[in-house]
Order: C-alpha cells, then structure tokens, then sequence
C-alpha cells in the first residue's frame, strides 16, 4: 500500500511541477496562445502561483522519498489537488469562465478531471497508510508491553526461587535437665588432697585393676592385719 502511495506522490510532484512552470511563465505571451490558455492578470500574481507549486511539487517528491512525511503530505496535496480541480471544473462548466476555445477549453476540463481522481486517490491511499501504521504501532506496544510484563514475571519468579532454596536457621534453644526424682544423684568421692602440691589428687583407677597393684584400702587393711598380735610374719630374707 505505501509503495502506491509513493507512486501517487511522485505523479503528484510532476503535476505540480508542470504547472508550477507554466504559470512562472506567465510573461510569455506567446506560450499561451499556442496552448489557447488565458494569461493570468496580474503577471505577480500568476509568478507567485507558480512558485508555491514548484515548492508543493518539492515536497511531494520529498515525501515519496522519506517514509516518515509520507502520509501525511500525501493527504495535504490530495486534498488541495482535488479541490482545485473541482474548482476548475465549476468555473469551467458551469460559469463557462475564462472564455476558451474548443482545444483550451478541453484541455482545461481534463486537467481538472485528472486533479480530482488523483487528489482524492491520494487521500483515500494516506488514510489507508496511516491506519496500517497506527496498528503496527499498537501491535509493537503490545508485544513491547507483554515483553516488559514476562520479565518482570521471570524475575519475580527467580526471587521467589531463590527466597525457598535459602534454609531457615532457627535459634538454638536451651532447655532445661530434666530430673528424675526416682533416680538417685550420682555422688562423686571427693578427691584427696596431696601435701606436697596442694591440688586435688585424682585416684589411678586403672592402677587398681593392674595385677600386683593393691589399692589404698587393701594397703591399709594389710598393714593393720600384719601389725596385730600373733599375726604371721613373712620370711625374712636377707
């Protein structure tokens, strides 16, 4: 669709030019009665014609060229071709004014018949255009939007994975020993002692079940037993 269009404008730029010249050319006398057109009176006024649709062809094939003004002055000249050339037809057909011959007078109705299919052409392809656009915009908003919204899914996602993997670390407690009435304490001799250093001496156990060991206990009761009366002596060797 916008390739037609551009077609459209660049044939709009060369009507434009085409007459953008002949009214710069008002002066010539002589080109007018060749072509059995009537000159415009003031000459400034038909030079100063001429220009603006030289400018007006410009920018139609500025247009066709760059893709951001193409609707848009496809519209702004379809509009202002059709209208002319529906002016040209009221005042040529209807009003019979300017007085031209058979030739002038044909070519003139022509030219504004072909001002009006092609300005409203063009009008009809710039809305077109401009609405496929609008609708590619919306369609790339949307997809920019979705896009934008399963990011921040994906994030949030990825947070709340990363909030579960972490382990909970719960403060250690401290309870208390429990008891048990029925079970008696274990009482822990105290230990003896010792002279010489002042600190508690712990007592060999495993001396106690060493064979030829004999603990303190025993030691005493054997020196008690050895001393007493009438007890038996251990040979003497000397």
């Amino acid at each position: 669709m916008k390739p037609l269009l551009r077609a459209v404008l660049i044939i709009d730029a060369l009507l434009l030019l085409a007459f953008g010249l002949l009214f710069l050319l008002t002066p010539w006398t002589s080109l007018y009665n060749a072509l059995q057109l009537v000159q415009t009176q003031p000459t400034l006024v038909g030079q100063g014609l001429g220009i603006a649709l030289i400018g007006l062809a410009w920018l139609a094939f500025h247009a066709s060229i760059d893709g951001a003004l193409t609707s848009t002055v496809a519209k702004v000249i379809g509009h202002v071709n059709w209208l002319t050339g529906l002016l040209m037809l009221v005042w040529l057909i209807g009003m019979h004014r300017p007085e031209l011959t058979g030739f002038g007078q044909l070519v003139a109705v022509l030219a504004g018949v072909v001002l009006v299919v092609i300005g409203l052409g063009g009008v009809r392809l710039s809305g077109a255009v401009r609405r496929r656009e609008r609708l590619r915009l919306a369609e790339l908003a949307a997809a920019e939007r979705a896009e934008r919204q399963a990011a921040k899914d994906a994030a949030r996602g990825r947070d709340a994975v990363g909030y579960r993997a972490e382990p909970v670390v719960e403060p250690a407690v401290v309870r208390p020993a429990v008891v048990d009435p029925a079970v008696p304490p274990v009482v822990r001799p105290a230990s003896p002692i010792s002279p010489a250093t002042g600190h508690p001496v712990e007592p060999d156990f495993a001396a106690a079940h060493r064979p030829g060991t004999l603990s303190a206990s025993d030691a005493e009761a054997r020196s008690s037993a050895a001393d007493a009366p009438g007890a038996p002596r251990p040979p003497f060797h000397g």
